[in-house]
């Protein structure tokens, strides 16, 4: 987010930079005045801006009068690299097949995950994930999937941190932190209870393309049927064997 930045010495694309990045998956909607705070500019500037961007079809605005991501901005979007989301999502649908559950496909993004893609159904448990989101790494399944095979330097400096705590359960301490990553590693895929939302629990896996962790794939359930878990495990490890056996070098490159 832009929010906090001043306008002067900025760029008109800098600043038509900072209106686009004040939308994100927690905000995707926002009146004039959000724009304005979050972009860091002043509401005159940030008006005719958004009325230029509005004219391109960049934002539009929803029945309640609020702006938000435009169709031309969308279609801009599907232009984008996609080859690793291409590969694995055949494969999620076959996941969710067999098991009926919440399933994605995640990557590491800074020190956040960023979602890709999503499949679930209407008796699914509601989840906070969305594709194009984005969460911390520790309290969520993917997230340990993937720090768990990041080098050490990443992991002693995203320990150092003072780490987010989503719910009472979420593990924040950094010893405690290593020593689970360190079992990550061990058996191959991570498991979460209700670390990142209360009513839920997961399992994930890390996607490894010439051993390097490009994404990786998660199930989601709610915690009342957390001892069906391992029973999960199987067909998550297969699930991601295959997308990286189906990934070449270069596709692990991006999202």
């Amino acid at each position: 987010m832009a929010g906090g930045a001043r306008e002067g010495g900025r760029s008109v694309t800098s600043k038509v930079l900072a209106i686009l990045g004040a939308f994100d998956s927690a905000h995707p909607q926002l009146t004039l005045t959000d724009v304005a705070r979050r972009s860091g500019l002043p509401l005159s500037t940030a008006h005719r801006l958004v009325a230029e961007l509005e004219e391109w079809q960049a934002l539009s605005r929803a029945p309640d009068g609020r702006l938000r991501v435009g169709l031309r901005l969308w279609e801009l979007g599907q232009l984008a690299p996609g080859r690793l989301q291409d590969l694995a999502h055949p494969w999620l649908q076959e996941l969710f097949a067999t098991t009926r559950e919440n399933v994605h496909l995640a990557v590491r993004d800074g020190l956040e995950v960023l979602y890709v893609d999503k499949v679930y159904g209407r008796r699914a448990v509601p989840i906070v994930s969305r594709t194009g989101g984005r969460l911390p790494m520790h309290p969520t399944g993917v997230g340990k999937a993937l720090l768990a095979y990041e080098p050490d330097w990443f992991v002693k400096s995203y320990l150092a941190r003072k780490l987010e705590r989503p719910t009472p359960h979420t593990i924040t301490e950094p010893g405690r932190l290593a020593r689970e990553l360190a079992v990550v590693r061990a058996q191959g895929y991570a498991l979460t209870y209700e670390e990142m939302t209360l009513g839920t629990c997961s399992a994930a896996a890390p996607i490894l393309v010439g051993g390097r962790p490009v994404a990786a794939v998660g199930i989601v359930l709610s915690s009342r049927r957390a001892r069906e878990l391992p029973q999960l495990i199987d067909p998550l490890l297969g699930t991601a064997a295959a997308i990286a056996k189906a990934t070449p070098p270069a596709a692990g490159s991006g999202p």
